[in-house]
């Protein structure tokens, strides 16, 4: 390749990544639908397979999808909303078990300033403002509703999400047909092989970790009910659901559960029950689900997620968040092939 087709190259690359950064708000929408798309285009083509017309077997997979979305907003939303409203009824004696209890033995063990600033004007202002909102539901919609615009990009992503998944899964192969022939002919074989190889980690990555997250969440919310916490459903999803990052849903996890624990038991003995959950969580974790779920073809380094995520978010917000692990897997691809090539090259041999 000549020098000048690799700045244009450079130039495109750039010129993207910049249009990508103006866009992100735009963009999000359309990038969970190629996602879902994604998903969803394996079980399409083993329905093809079997002689099902393509667009029937779109159908009968967008109606899945669609009804799985809306059971866990019928049974997961109002069973947030009322753990949620748990711990607002409960930030009363949280302010002031930190402000009679955990600060002063803080500022006994580490010479911390003994005294909750503000806490009571702090208690009254969260009531107020929980008393006003009246629900979870309800808070949500107030803050989207103080902007029209606001309100009709909400419901408009809402709407645009569905019928841009439905159009990508029926066309997900004609548009993977479409791109292979744009590529140059000398390049194609190259391009195709690093394409299957980028596809097979990261529909591992995608399809194992939605797995253990969901796995994860579970564990978590079960073991937490058992040892008693009231909290245990939010805590314990919340922790599934961030552990796509390394490390954070355990660290959120006990950390939100144990203050909640000391809060309801103010002993120990709960303390350690909270612990242990999440010591088997990690365990199950590291020796049975991301083992046998993900397996060993992705090998994403648990620093570079870390990093991809939060250079993703830096960079493109929500968006860059969303893309994050998925270019970091196709980079990855990409960079072993450059090593390849550079172990097989007379540079190397040298």
């Amino acid at each position: 390749m000549s020098d000048s087709r690799r700045w244009f190259f450079l130039a495109v690359g750039l010129g993207a990544a910049w249009l990508a950064h103006l866009l992100a708000p735009v963009l999000t929408p359309f990038l969970v639908s190629a996602l879902l798309a994604y998903l969803g285009d394996p079980a399409v083509d083993a329905m093809e397979r079997r002689r099902v017309p393509r667009t029937l077997a779109v159908a009968l997979v967008f109606a899945v999808i669609v009804l799985a979305f809306l059971a866990l907003v019928l049974v997961l939303v109002p069973l947030l909303e009322r753990q949620a409203a748990a711990l607002a009824r409960r930030l009363p004696a949280v302010l002031a078990w930190a402000r009679e209890t955990a600060l002063p033995w803080l500022a006994h063990r580490l010479g911390l300033p003994a005294a909750l600033p503000d806490a009571g004007a702090i208690q009254e202002a969260l009531a107020a403002h929980w008393r006003q909102a009246g629900g979870l539901a309800v808070r949500v919609l107030s803050s989207v509703s103080r902007s029209g615009m606001a309100l009709l990009a909400a419901i408009g992503n809402l709407v645009l999400i569905p019928v841009v998944t439905f159009y990508l899964l029926r066309d997900w192969d004609r548009l993977l047909a479409d791109l292979h022939a744009l590529l140059p002919r000398r390049a194609a074989p190259t391009v195709a092989a690093l394409a299957r190889e980028a596809d097979e980690v990261l529909g591992a990555f995608l399809k194992g970790q939605l797995l253990v997250m969901l796995a994860l969440a579970a564990v978590y919310s079960i073991g937490l009910h058992l040892a008693g916490l009231e909290l245990a459903l939010l805590i314990g999803i919340t922790a599934g659901l961030v552990s796509f990052v390394p490390y954070l849903g355990f660290a959120l996890g006990i950390l939100a559960a144990g203050a909640a624990a000391l809060v309801q038991y103010h002993d120990l003995a709960h303390l350690l029950y909270v612990t242990g959950v999440f010591a088997v969580g990690q365990l199950l974790e590291g020796t049975v689900l991301t083992p046998v779920l993900v397996g060993d073809r992705v090998g994403l380094h648990p620093v570079v997620v870390i990093f991809a995520v939060l250079a993703g978010g830096q960079l493109f917000g929500f968006f860059g968040v969303l893309v994050a692990i998925p270019a970091a897997a196709v980079l990855m691809v990409l960079v072993r092939h450059a090593r390849r090539s550079y172990l097989e090259s007379p540079l190397y041999h040298e």
